[in-house]
């Protein structure tokens, strides 16, 4: 199933049809740097007469996996985005996301079907040192965000996946021009199926500039819940997990493991991952809260979790990565009034380097076996 160009995409300055592609793709493939070959094998893979590509899932809540996802509705993907977000053939978009992994891929299948000019460097922390022009549009985790800030301002509307943001990213980008957009989705549903407004606050689908549902964070920021996009509905299940049906991206409904507060079909506050859930002395704690309350008091790379208590069921503890001063770091988050009482973690833990995933991601459950030298 080979996928008409759109006539005005642009690939780094140049203009291709689907044969164009195919040869840009072989020389990538044979001559390129590593990031590139990726970018190669995907255009040829997209050019093919093949109705599905295969995608790696990034392994973030288990192990990583292969699945096949149809060309057809990662077109009705793109073009959901276009519309969401106003993009134009013509329109100018940066792409510095690895492309092994869905969103990566995605960037290219939006310029491609939307007519985009698109640009490509090397997927790196600071993707900006070496961009000298404006950009309309562009995707990038929060680790690249965070070390983008001197120069976002020449990216017009961004959206920010892979991880959600912490309160002091979100804090950094309040009174920036740029509109940033937190998104929220996965490799079954074709990258993000709902978006949230971090600042410049309005809603994304009436353009009101006072949102229904807001969230005021304790730096005094205000930002909306996630709204979905067209076409796309949600439900939940017995657990308060999200359902998603979204049949222009998937033939089935889309059972996740997301604990959310469903405000209304197409509007969602998310709360974090049901299997993280801690439930300590009765209470329920949701680790991915409490680590965005505790970005920017702890300088390293950490996790919450919970281990076997014989009182409580199980106790709140935080593992950090690297070398540091425990005992001074307890002490800070024991006297901070970010976290609420039962937040407040009984124990740290310290490891010189955590397990991670392929893609950046900690692997949560893999750490921690080390840490405590358990299999």
């Amino acid at each position: 199933m080979s996928i008409e160009i759109h006539p005005q995409f642009k690939l780094n300055g140049f203009s291709f049809d689907n044969d164009g592609l195919k040869e840009v793709g072989y020389s990538l493939v044979k001559e390129g740097d590593i990031y590139e070959q990726s970018i190669g094998d995907f255009l040829l893979e997209w050019c093919n007469d093949y109705s599905s590509i295969s995608v790696k899932t990034s392994g973030s809540t288990g192990n990583p996996k292969q699945i096949s996802l149809q060309k057809r509705h990662m077109v009705n993907s793109s073009l959901a985005t276009g519309a969401f977000f106003e993009l134009e053939p013509g329109s100018s978009a940066l792409h510095c996301l690895p492309t092994d992994f869905i969103a990566g891929k995605m960037m290219l299948v939006r310029a491609m079907v939307l007519g985009l000019e698109l640009d490509y460097v090397a997927p790196s922390s600071r993707p900006l040192d070496f961009v000298s022009k404006t950009y309309d549009f562009c995707a990038m985790v929060p680790f690249q965000l965070e070390n983008s800030m001197e120069k976002i301002d020449t990216i017009k509307t961004l959206i920010v996946g892979g991880a959600p943001m912490s309160a002091n990213l979100k804090e950094l980008v309040r009174n920036k021009k740029t509109n940033v957009y937190e998104t929220y989705g996965m490799t079954e549903t074709i990258t993000h199926i709902a978006v949230k407004s971090i600042n410049n606050v309005r809603s994304s689908l009436s353009k009101e500039p006072v949102p229904s549902t807001v969230e005021v964070l304790k730096t005094g920021s205000v930002e909306t819940s996630f709204k979905t996009l067209p076409k796309v509905k949600i439900s939940t299940d017995e657990r308060n997990c999200l359902i998603i049906n979204a049949p222009h991206i998937s033939d089935n409904p889309v059972v996740t493991n997301d604990v959310v507060n469903l405000i209304s079909e197409n509007e969602f506050d998310w709360l974090g991952r049901f299997d993280n859930i801690i439930n300590s002395g009765g209470i329920k704690l949701f680790p991915e809260q409490i680590e965005a309350k505790l970005t920017g008091m702890v300088e390293n790379r950490f996790f919450v979790t919970g281990l076997p208590d014989e009182k409580l069921g199980h106790r709140l503890v935080l593992v950090v990565e690297g070398n540091i001063d425990v005992e001074t770091l307890f002490q800070k988050v024991k006297s901070t009034s970010a976290l609420e009482k039962f937040e407040i973690p009984k124990e740290i833990y310290t490891v010189s380097e955590f397990i991670s995933a392929s893609n950046n991601k900690i692997l949560r459950k893999e750490t921690l076996q080390a840490v405590l030298g358990t299999k």
